[in-house]
């Protein structure tokens, strides 16, 4: 509608406005010119990107049919990683082509594969790929449950034990792979010790017992562990002490030594007592009760 047919009472209220708030009126008008223009020129961006994207979509896929397509990958230095577990890391698709794969964004996935130390990716143009692997070594097996692991320098996992490291130490119980490498190599001084050693178990997260193939338990102290295995190593050279039919070595306490006899053992000591008895020094026989020449004197 035009201004002058507006009635007159309306004409002169604007013109009011127009004097009094002149600025506010011509900002506000220009604000809204602005906005309308604003969304205009988003809407034509969302248009642009959208072409942009389909068009990045088609040239790799034009990439990858013109013979940039990665279509071979070499693998190398992996034993403990899986080829799937590689390949999954790498994320290849159909449309990946030499052109566009992200060697960094790969090489940071297949870096977070627990058992991979490092890593190299290279691009064999026109359309391969060489990924060399650096592997964690094996320092130890880990049973917790009844999974077992295979543990790094630190402890840390790194896979499941295929049964392929069984010459690799045995450490059983909670806790125990996080404190495994300081026992280890504080038992490599004692090859007398390990060569019949089995296990070592980590009881209640504080200390370590020896188990031996035979069945021997060794039960060393929270503290003092180093002093506990010299002793133990000149028992073993002195008395062979862990060939003898011995069912446990309790070595808690240090400084004293307290043995449970296995049965074989515990049945010749318990013959060698009641032989020696009645017997002294020289021979003679010593005081008896008469319920004890009683008992002797019943049937066996």
């Amino acid at each position: 509608m035009p201004f002058a047919a507006l009635p007159r009472r309306a004409r002169l209220g604007f013109g009011r406005a127009w004097i009094l708030h002149k600025k506010l009126i011509v900002r506000g008008v220009a604000g809204a010119i602005v906005l309308v223009a604003a969304a205009g020129l988003m809407a034509e961006q969302d248009k642009v990107a959208a072409g942009v994207t389909a068009l990045y979509s088609l040239a790799q896929g034009q990439f990858a049919r013109a013979g940039f397509g990665i279509n071979s990958i070499n693998i190398s230095g992996q034993t403990l990683t899986s080829e799937a577990t590689i390949l999954k890391a790498l994320d290849i698709g159909s449309a990946t082509s030499t052109l566009n794969f992200d060697a960094d964004a790969a090489l940071k996935r297949i870096d977070a594969i627990p058992s991979v130390q490092s890593a190299n990716i290279r691009k064999v143009y026109p359309s391969g790929l060489a990924v060399s692997i650096v592997e964690k070594q094996p320092m130890a097996r880990w049973r917790i449950g009844d999974k077992t692991w295979l543990v790094d320098e630190s402890g840390s996992p790194i896979v499941a034990d295929d049964g392929s490291f069984r010459s690799l130490p045995l450490v059983v119980g909670e806790g125990a792979a996080a404190d495994a490498m300081v026992m280890i190599r504080s038992l490599d001084r004692y090859p007398q010790i390990t060569e019949d050693l089995a296990a070592l178990s980590r009881i209640g997260e504080r200390r370590w017992d020896l188990i031996f193939y035979s069945g021997l338990r060794v039960q060393l102290p929270e503290n003092g562990v180093a002093q506990a295995l010299a002793q133990l190593d000149s028992y073993e050279t002195d008395h062979q002490l862990l060939e003898r039919d011995v069912d446990v070595i309790d070595m808690r306490v240090p400084g004293m030594l307290s043995l449970k006899l296995g049965d074989l053992a515990t049945k010749a000591w318990a013959d060698f007592k009641k032989k020696n008895k009645h017997v002294s020094k020289g021979g003679d026989a010593e005081y008896e009760t008469a319920a004890e020449r009683a008992a002797e004197k019943k049937p066996q």
